[in-house]
């Protein structure tokens, strides 16, 4: 039982961890930044990313070792979803970190870099998948989108 709890207090802790880091972003993120200010972004982005995979960690180690047994899960639609948008966002996560690790290279008296707005979009579009995400846990977790037979 203490593997469970301590299991997805961790879940929860990455899930916050991971929304701290990323609204960090979003609120970071100006049309033109130094590369100072872009390794700054990259590290934040680091901690997102390994939040993330942390994250997904638990997340297995609940689906597959504790807690429910692992068709609650598996036969549950909303699990799909859940599933399917954590999969976009990592994949839309991946078009940021390329660029900030990219431009954040080279000497911090440089020229400023500019942001395209598709950086700030991608950020926003991960900001609303991860706010629906919970929710669809919470749906989950009360058996919403299993059927009774």
């Amino acid at each position: 039982m203490i593997g469970e709890i301590l299991t997805r207090y961790s879940h929860f802790l990455f899930i916050i961890t991971m929304s701290a880091a990323l609204v960090g972003e979003a609120l970071l993120i100006k049309p033109e930044m130094d590369r100072t200010a872009l390794k700054r972004l990259a590290k934040l982005d680091a901690v997102y990313g390994l939040s993330a995979l942390l994250l997904v960690a638990a997340g297995l180690v609940l689906w597959f070792a504790v807690g429910k047994p692992a068709e609650f899960y598996t036969k549950n639609p909303v699990f799909h979803v859940k599933l399917s948008l954590a999969v976009i966002l990592g994949l839309v996560s991946i078009y940021p970190t390329v660029f900030y690790i990219k431009n954040s290279r080279g000497p911090a008296t440089e020229q400023l870099v500019a942001l395209p707005n598709s950086i700030r979009f991608a950020v926003y579009i991960q900001l609303a998948i991860l706010i629906i995400i919970p929710l669809l846990a919470t749906l989950m977790a009360k058996g919403i989108g299993l059927s009774v037979n």
